[in-house]
Formats: structure tokens, C-alpha cells, sequence
């Protein structure tokens, strides 16, 4: 038949026979590196083809699930009982959920329940079917694999069987499949095995003998029973991580968003004198993002004789006001990060250079010469405990850079003192000099797996009255870093304080959340607590709010009188919330710092001494009430105090009046403000105003 009569189907058959097909793939096997160009010109076919993966979205938009009736429907239908709902009972970290009970309206109360319901979870009961990645996945995929036997293949032996077990071990390469050519195929290949050495083949029972077709297919599915794997792709690898097209895992129940803890204890405080009580601030300052990433701690490590000088103006001190451990939260681990503990004392007549000098010059071994001072010092602290002892002024600060710290926990003893106790890292490198210092990021830095110190900190600096803003401190906390000039011309103040540093443990008892409510477990309520401080992080955290918190912080940073004439010094200013205009609506919010009662109606700040424009490092801590009305604001009102006693003369004196309201529309004012100050008191209705609008 010639060319051109042969039918239209037969120029497409593939007149490429099995012999060809076999060498190809023995050529392909054996890793000739013509053999690719010589399949591509002689086969017109190719073997395998690549197809692209089906869309299956698009297929199942394109062709809907009732287009299919047959038994197939169901592949492509999801399961009507797939997904179901699963009630999670809510655990809470306190004794106490902490949501207010009453003041709010039906919206207020609907939206603080989502912080005590349970959980509702969303359960997908064939998820484990899916090939989407997820550690569960893997974990069971290996888990699958154990007690396998080893598939071993005629093709994947080695060809000499008779090779001792050591060298079978040795080489893996040797039980990888060969080439089909390697594989002899004619009656010579019986000389490669010694014939007479192989053991016979068993016997196949029952060959011959004749049995129903159910019976052997009832046998041979019992024999394929035997040794069966418990899943179909049991000997696939566990998928890999990397390699992931897609991922599904299981989120875990939102919790309370913490970083590395830090337990700090205060143990002692101690000075070459002791005249008067001293009071105590911790925080945490992240100088590279020149950041505050921790509220206050207040502590008072003073004596009994100490603090009964302020019996008049304390009443009976709530417990959570005598904590003298915190629990510090670390997010962003750093070497930048600082501890930085300053102290106050109560205010007296004299500016903070010349109430530090005694505490310069007077040494415990000179008590005997100098005990006639020494009286005099405590008859004044006295008198000024007892007329002065609701202010405060500025005396003395230090910092331990904690990286150091964390870092050199688990080195020899060689940087302790004589009683086994680390001095602070930064004043260790100020003796040894720059070559030591080291240099780590953010990676290298952890605050989690340190062994506990015990450090006693000695390097205190008197504070600048002209210097107490955090720009400044963070000038110096860069220095110490890098001692310069700066530290150098600071005066030191002896004293020595002792604290202890480790990882906070999983459950402490007798802890306090930052609202001072009690974290389980709290066996005893009598006992003296640990506070659990506040977080600032240094940048955002992804996490949802999982428990109520409503708390609000101000921060006066400086004040102007100095255009104003007359004796306006010694300046203080009373931070209240206001409910309205009349003074008996303060309402008692703001927090306690130490050794006082839980929250008070008044604040103030400390005072500098003869300073008509202070600058101020307070922090105030507000528990806002569940429901801010358009009347509530805060209440400033600066009060010029009278140092010495003069007769006619009032201890403190009201010289201005500011405030700010709370809401604009309906939300909540934040951010810095610069507010005018008024001579005269605040006309009525001046709560919905704001301090720069004429009343006139």
C-alpha cells in the first residue's frame, strides 16, 4: 500500500517498539551522558510529559457538586460534618477575673463579658486528612515509620552477596539500584552466585491441588493482612518544613502576652549615716530606642525607727504597698537595657547638693566624733518628717546594665567582692577600661537562662536638680557604657544596696498583676507580695488583649514659672481625677507606691529646691473607672511649700490651676500636652472646656 493511501489514524501510531523503550531506560540508568540527546532525536514520544497541576478552586467553581451524581460527589463536596464548635472553659491567671461589677452601662458590660466567657472553638474533624503541612503531620508521619521493616529490592542489592557485613556497612552507595546492563541476562549470569552453597527454595504448599476460587481469594487476603502497614503512604518521608506549598496548623487559645522575666529582689539599703527614711524607684530604660520600657517600682527598705518619723502623715500601710520584689517583663531583649533605680528622700530646707553632703563626707567609723552632728541631722529630719513628710525632692541615682549582668552570671568568682557579690557590670568595665568591653546584638542577648546574682551596688550619683529629665538620663546611661568626661563630674553618694537578679520561676506565689489583683497561685494573703510590672515594649506586640486592663499614666515633664514674680519656688503639683467640679469628687484611683495606703485621691510631685521652672520624672499610675463621662478630667493644681516654718505663713500655697478633659469626642485624650496654667481656681463648668478657652 503506498504512503499516500494509508489511513489518516495510522500516521500517528508510535511504531516505537518495547526492545527500544528498554534501552532507553538502561541507557538513562546508567548515566551515559549522550544517551539524553540520543533518546530525544531516535524516540518521537517522550516517556514522561509534565502537567500542570489542576486549580482546585477553579475546577470546583467551574464545574458545581450537584453537575456530579455519581458516587464521585463526594470528593468534591466537603463534609456536611466537618467543622464543629467545641466549648473551652476560660482559665484566668488571677483569683479574680478583675472586670468591674457595677458603674457601666449595658454596651460597657456586653463588651468587658468577652474577657471572662469561654472559649469557642472552631474544630475541623478531617483536618489530619489534609496534605497541608503542620508539625502534627510530621510528628506522626515518623511516629508511622517506627518498626518498619526495611523494603529491600532485588534491584537495589548488591551484587556480590558474599561481601563480609563490615564492608556492607561501610559503603551505602552499594545499595543503590544499578543500570539494567549490569544485570546479566543470559545462562552465564549462574557463575556470578555459587549454586551449590544456595539454600533450596521452600515449597510452595498447595500448588497443585485444586480449591475454590472464594477459598483463595478468602486465603490470599488474609496473606496480604499479615504485616500490613496501618496507612497507605505509611513509606512516604514526612513532608518538609521548607518545602511547604501550604500550612495549617492549630492555633492555640489566646493567653496573656509576657517576655523574658526578670525577678528582682531588694534586700537591704544601707548608708554610712542613717538620719532619715529613703524611698525607692526601679525601671527598666531601653537607651538605643531611648525608651521607658517598665513602669515604676516603689520600695522602702527602711527601719521601723525610720519610718515611725512619718507616723503622722501615714495610716496603716496596705499590703501590696510592701512589696519589695518585682517581676520585670522583657519582650525585646537588648544590651541596651538598664535597671535604674533612683532614690528620694523627704523635703527639707536646702537645695539636693547640700542635703547629699553629709551623706559625702561622714563615714560610720567616724560616729563617735561626730555624734553631735550627727543628733543635730536627726533632730531636723525629724522636724522635717514631721512637717514636710507628704513631699519628696530628688536625691541620688544609679544604673546596673543588665546584659553584663545576665552575661557574666555563670563566670568565675575572680569579679567578686569579698562576700561572694558581684559589683554592677558598668562600674566593673570603668575600672578595667574599654579593651574589655564587649560588643552584642540583640540575638546574643538573653534574659531567660541566666544563674541567679546577688549584687551590691555601691556607685550611687547625686542627682542634678538642672538634670532630671530622662533625656538626660539616657545621656548618662550611654556613658556608662563608654565612661567619659560626663560620669566624672558627678558626685557619688556611699551607700549600699543590695538586690538579687534570676529568671522569674514559672508560678511564683504571693504575686501581684499590675492591677493588684492576686495571680494564683496565692496560698496566704497576708504575706508580703511580688508585683508583677507593667511592660512598655519597645516596639509593637502582636498579641491579642486577653484580660481586662484599664489603666492610665501621666507624666508631668516640666513646669514654667518663671515669669512670675514674687517667692514662687519650691514648687509641687497635685495630680487628681475629677468626676466633676467639686473638690469632694476626686475619686480615689490613683495607685499606692510604697509603704501607703492601696490608692489614693492625690498625688503630688517631687520638689526641687528654690526652682521656679523644675523639670519632673513622676510617674503617675490611674485605674480609669469603666465608664468616663464628659466631666472627668484630671485636676493640676501647683502648690508653692513652705520649707521653714514662718509664723502666718501656710505650709502650702496654691499658685496655679490647669486641667485637662478626659474625652473628645467620645475618645479617650493621650499624648503630650502643653497646658496654660491659670492664677485663679477654675470657674464652674470649666470640666468640659479645655484650659486655653477664654470664660469669661
Amino acid at each position: 500500500m503506498a504512503a499516500a493511501e494509508r489511513r489518516a489514524f495510522a500516521h500517528k501510531i508510535n511504531r516505537t517498539v518495547a526492545a527500544e523503550v528498554r534501552k532507553q531506560v538502561s541507557r538513562e540508568r546508567s548515566g551515559s551522558p549522550h544517551s539524553s540527546r540520543r533518546s530525544s532525536s531516535s524516540l518521537g514520544v517522550p516517556l514522561t510529559e509534565v502537567i500542570e497541576p489542576l486549580d482546585f478552586e477553579d475546577v470546583l467553581l467551574s464545574w458545581p457538586p450537584d453537575a456530579e451524581p455519581g458516587p464521585l460527589r463526594d470528593l468534591v463536596e466537603f463534609p456536611a460534618d466537618d467543622l464543629e464548635l467545641l466549648l473551652q472553659p476560660r482559665e484566668s491567671r488571677t483569683t479574680k477575673p478583675g472586670v468591674p461589677e457595677d458603674g457601666m452601662d449595658a454596651q460597657a458590660r456586653a463588651a468587658v463579658e468577652m474577657y471572662t466567657e469561654d472559649w469557642v472553638i472552631v474544630h475541623r474533624r478531617y483536618q489530619h486528612l489534609s496534605p497541608a503541612y503542620s508539625p502534627t503531620t510530621a510528628d506522626t508521619q515518623r511516629e508511622r515509620q517506627k518498626g518498619l521493616a526495611r523494603q529491600v529490592f532485588e534491584q537495589d542489592t548488591s551484587g556480590d552477596e558474599r561481601s563480609s557485613p563490615e564492608d556492607a556497612g561501610q559503603d551505602d552507595s552499594r545499595r543503590c539500584s544499578g543500570s539494567p546492563d549490569d544485570t546479566p541476562r543470559s545462562s552465564g549470569a549462574s557463575g556470578i552466585f555459587d549454586l551449590r552453597n544456595l539454600a533450596a527454595d521452600l515449597l510452595l504448599p498447595s500448588l497443585l491441588e485444586r480449591a475454590a476460587p472464594e477459598e483463595v481469594d478468602r486465603r490470599n487476603e488474609a496473606l496480604r493482612r499479615q504485616s500490613r502497614a496501618r496507612a497507605l503512604l505509611t513509606l512516604y518521608p514526612a513532608p518538609d518544613e521548607e518545602e511547604a506549598v501550604e500550612r495549617c496548623s492549630c492555633p492555640e487559645p489566646p493567653r496573656e502576652h509576657f517576655g523574658q522575666r526578670i525577678l528582682v529582689k531588694c534586700l537591704s539599703l544601707k548608708f554610712e549615716i542613717e538620719i532619715e527614711p529613703i524611698f525607692g524607684i526601679l525601671a527598666l530604660y531601653d537607651v538605643r530606642e531611648k525608651k521607658k520600657i517598665s513602669e515604676n517600682f516603689y520600695f522602702d527598705l527602711n527601719s521601723d525607727s525610720m519610718k515611725g518619723l512619718l507616723r503622722a502623715y501615714g495610716t496603716h500601710p496596705a499590703i501590696s504597698t510592701l512589696a519589695r520584689s518585682a517581676i520585670f517583663s522583657v519582650t525585646y531583649p537588648s544590651p541596651d537595657i538598664f535597671l535604674v533605680i533612683k532614690l528620694e528622700k523627704v523635703l527639707q530646707q536646702g537645695d539636693i547638693s547640700e542635703c547629699c553632703e553629709p551623706y559625702m563626707v561622714m563615714k560610720e567609723v567616724d560616729t563617735a566624733k561626730n555624734k553631735e552632728k550627727l543628733e543635730k541631722l536627726r533632730l531636723a529630719a525629724e522636724q522635717f518628717c514631721t512637717r514636710l513628710g507628704r513631699y519628696r525632692m530628688p536625691f541620688a541615682w544609679t544604673a546596673v546594665h543588665l546584659a553584663n549582668i545576665v552575661s557574666s552570671a555563670g563566670q568565675s568568682d575572680r569579679d567578686s567582692d569579698s562576700e561572694g557579690e558581684r559589683r554592677p557590670a558598668w562600674s566593673e568595665r570603668r575600672r578595667r577600661g574599654p579593651q574589655d568591653r564587649s560588643s552584642g546584638g540583640d540575638d546574643a542577648c538573653s534574659f531567660s537562662g541566666f544563674r541567679p546574682a546577688t549584687l551590691t551596688v555601691t556607685n550611687f550619683f547625686k542627682q542634678e536638680a538642672e538634670r532630671l529629665s530622662d533625656e538626660d538620663l539616657f545621656k548618662f546611661l550611654a556613658d556608662m557604657r563608654r565612661p567619659s568626661s560626663l560620669l566624672r563630674r558627678l558626685r557619688p553618694v556611699t551607700a549600699q544596696l543590695k538586690i538579687d537578679i534570676s529568671p522569674a520561676p514559672e508560678n511564683p506565689h504571693f504575686c501581684l498583676s499590675p492591677e493588684l489583683l492576686h495571680v494564683k497561685p496565692y496560698p496566704d494573703p497576708r504575706a508580703r507580695p511580688t508585683k508583677e510590672i507593667l511592660e512598655f515594649p519597645a516596639r509593637e506586640v502582636y498579641a491579642p488583649h486577653t484580660c481586662y486592663r484599664n489603666l492610665l499614666y501621666v507624666y508631668p515633664h516640666s513646669l514654667n514659672f518663671s515669669s512670675r514674680q514674687g517667692s514662687v519656688r519650691n514648687l509641687a503639683v497635685r495630680v487628681q481625677y475629677m468626676a466633676g467640679e467639686d473638690p469632694s469628687q476626686a475619686l480615689p484611683v490613683i495607685f499606692g507606691k510604697s509603704s501607703c495606703s492601696e490608692f489614693t485621691r492625690e498625688a503630688f510631685t517631687p520638689v526641687v529646691y528654690h526652682n521656679k521652672s523644675p523639670e519632673f520624672y513622676e510617674e503617675f499610675k490611674l485605674r480609669l473607672p469603666a465608664c468616663v463621662t464628659e466631666n472627668h478630667h484630671l485636676l493640676f493644681t501647683i502648690y508653692h511649700v513652705s520649707c521653714q516654718p514662718r509664723p502666718g505663713t501656710a505650709l502650702e500655697t496654691p499658685v496655679g490651676f490647669t486641667w485637662i478633659p478626659l474625652l473628645q469626642h467620645g475618645h479617650l485624650r493621650t499624648g503630650p500636652f502643653c497646658l496654660p496654667v491659670s492664677v485663679d481656681p477654675p470657674p464652674p463648668s470649666y470640666s468640659v472646656l479645655t484650659p486655653d478657652v477664654q470664660v469669661g
